[in-house]
């Protein structure tokens, strides 16, 4: 039987090596996938996913229960995604769409698919960050709030922008979902 999160943090503390690939089983695929669509490839994404993990359990001691491990490591992978941004001088385009995990929320043709990535990939990153949480990742306000570090307030009107920024890029572009 899998421990609880409240077990499996409590492990993690205490340094047991087999909490730590729990971790990884239970929430690896996710979180490569949201390091995937907010650094547009794989070659990055297992970077920032990498470090992410890596300072996650050095700090783990400093977890302090106040969200679940998934919302606490959405948000390392978010921040280190940020750095990753911040510090790169250059940006891999994505070629590799098909590396991405399926969300299974919608699916759209690989052209569509590609599009769609482009146009997020021209966002500025806090809003590509935001779209990618609430319509890739399906996260509600509050789990989005949590994972920026944001009020909610802050989650609806970056999420507002955001979209008009999209649908301004996306404004000729007829989507049509696979059947």
């Amino acid at each position: 039987m899998p421990a609880s999160e409240v077990e499996l943090v409590s492990m993690l503390k205490a340094g047991d090596e087999r909490a730590y690939h729990e971790v990884v089983n239970r929430y690896g695929n996710y979180l490569y996938r949201l390091s995937y669509l907010l650094t547009g490839n794989s070659a990055d994404a297992e970077d920032v996913l990498q470090n992410a993990f890596a300072g996650a359990f050095k700090s783990m001691g400093g977890f302090a229960r106040n969200s679940s491990i998934k919302t606490w490591l959405s948000r390392i992978v978010a921040n280190q995604a940020a750095r990753f941004h911040r510090t790169s001088k250059k940006h891999r385009q994505n070629a590799e769409l098909g590396d991405c995990p399926p969300n299974g929320i919608i699916k759209y043709d690989n052209d569509t698919r590609l599009d769609i990535v482009a146009a997020l990939g021209s966002l500025p990153h806090m809003h590509r960050e935001i779209l990618v949480l609430r319509e890739m990742q399906g996260m509600n306000y509050r789990e989005i709030a949590g994972v920026l570090g944001v009020p909610m307030g802050t989650v609806e009107s970056r999420l507002s922008r955001a979209r008009g920024e999209l649908r301004k890029l996306l404004e000729d572009y007829r989507l049509t979902p696979e059947a």
